[in-house]
């Protein structure tokens, strides 16, 4: 079973169109290495099926290293949790109420990681109206108390 330069062409060009259902970044490269060994066969067309699966594989392997090492350095080095260290000691206007087990919101002067406004959870109630401080962030929530 030989696979034909066209069908790799149309995998790749669907895997590359199945990137914008899976929002991870992840099936462009297996995409191109397809249309890239389409080009391949179109000079060798002679491979054999063994020889096509490896060369793609390790097509797909080279497009994912260009991306971490040429277009994108530093991105694998990035680790989530690491922006909270900006966001402790911020203080901001509590704009709904906090409570041990009730959720509230609080609004910054500037925005912090990217919006004004965040929901918050306290230890202790807070009344809306008051300044709070950032004191940890845990998931999506911020932690606060009483500026």
């Amino acid at each position: 079973m030989n696979i034909e330069w066209w069908q790799w062409a149309v995998a790749g060009i669907v895997m590359i169109l199945a990137e914008l259902a899976v929002p991870s970044f992840f099936l462009i490269w297996f995409g191109i290495a397809g249309l890239v060994m389409a080009g391949v066969l179109l000079i060798a067309p002679g491979l054999s099926f063994t020889t096509q699966l490896a060369l793609w594989t390790a097509l797909s392997l080279v497009m994912v290293a260009l991306w971490f090492r040429v277009f994108k350095p530093g991105f694998h080095k990035t680790r989530i949790g690491t922006a909270d260290g900006e966001v402790l000691g911020e203080v901001g206007l509590l704009v709904g109420a906090v409570a041990p087990f009730k959720r509230g919101k609080v609004r910054f002067q500037r925005p912090v990681l990217g919006s004004d406004e965040w929901v918050c959870l306290a230890e202790t109630a807070i009344p809306a109206g008051e300044r709070v401080r950032v004191v940890a962030v845990e998931g999506s929530f911020l932690k606060v108390v009483k500026a």
